[in-house]
């Protein structure tokens, strides 16, 4: 339950106030941030709607950053480059980072399950606030919030690593250097069965590089894993890099040359 001052305005909370700093936006109307970390279990007023909303403004927002960006590309190496920005594992590192987790409202048993750090919940959220954003100063404000938050992830890496899936991009900078191809494998799983969230890792043993990562399905972890695994290995300075196994030596054997018996010239009948 909200609290109001004496003006009838909605007391902020000092974690609210922290998260408008890192999101550069303060709300004219507070009440759109607190029912964009609300969840269905705490009441009626959740962020569903707002988080409808604010899927439209995301991908409207990060069409446009890309379209400026890239401005060479055609529209499938976009399309593909947005469909990475915009999945639920993004959206969840993103949330992860601004801190949503401690100011997600949740019903108590939810709480307890562990709902402030599930990835599904956070990633609504987070689009939930962008949709609070556009409402809140319209859309400029909320395609500044789409570039503070999506900029920083575009100057990581390249357009071709984006257009390709983290499996298949780790695996081809992996051959480039005649390296072997990574292992997977799932470290654990939580959660009820309708929403359970995998955990893989990623491992490189000839080099003793391994990452995790998660998502709601064993292929979309994976996807994650290999990601963090790539972004490892480019964040590395160029000394620092893995090199491949050396190959054993390979030993070369010399036959003896015997000559021939009866050979023309050496007594021998020479062939007509």
């Amino acid at each position: 339950m909200a609290t109001f001052d004496s003006s009838r305005r909605p007391v902020v909370s000092e974690a609210l106030q922290a998260l408008q700093k890192r999101l550069g936006h303060v709300f004219a109307d507070p009440r759109l941030l607190m029912r964009a970390v609300t969840h269905k279990s705490f009441g009626a007023e959740h962020y569903e709607r707002l988080e409808f909303l604010g899927d439209a403004v995301l991908s409207l927002g990060v069409s446009g950053l890309l379209y400026r960006r890239f401005d060479r590309s055609d529209e499938g190496d976009l399309t593909r480059v947005r469909a990475h920005l915009v999945r639920q594992d993004m959206l969840h590192r993103l949330a992860v980072q601004l801190g949503l987790p401690e100011v997600m409202r949740l019903s108590e048993g939810e709480a307890k399950g562990g709902g402030a750090q599930r990835p599904s919940i956070l990633a609504d959220a987070l689009e939930a606030i962008i949709g609070a954003v556009y409402l809140d100063a319209g859309f400029e404000a909320a395609r500044y919030l789409v570039l503070r938050l999506f900029e920083p992830l575009l100057a990581e890496t390249t357009l071709e690593g984006w257009s390709k899936d983290a499996k298949t991009a780790l695996q081809e900078w992996l051959q480039a250097r005649k390296m072997p191809v990574p292992a997977y494998r799932i470290e654990s799983t939580r959660g009820k069965a309708h929403e359970q969230v995998f955990v893989v890792a990623c491992e490189l043993p000839t080099v003793e590089i391994a990452e995790t990562g998660e998502g709601l399905s064993r292929r979309a972890a994976e996807q994650a894993a290999a990601q963090a695994v790539l972004n490892r290995l480019q964040s590395m300075p160029a000394k620092e890099l893995p090199r491949p196994p050396r190959a054993a030596p390979t030993v070369v054997v010399r036959k003896s040359r015997v000559p021939k018996s009866g050979a023309a010239g050496e007594g021998g009948d020479a062939a007509e």
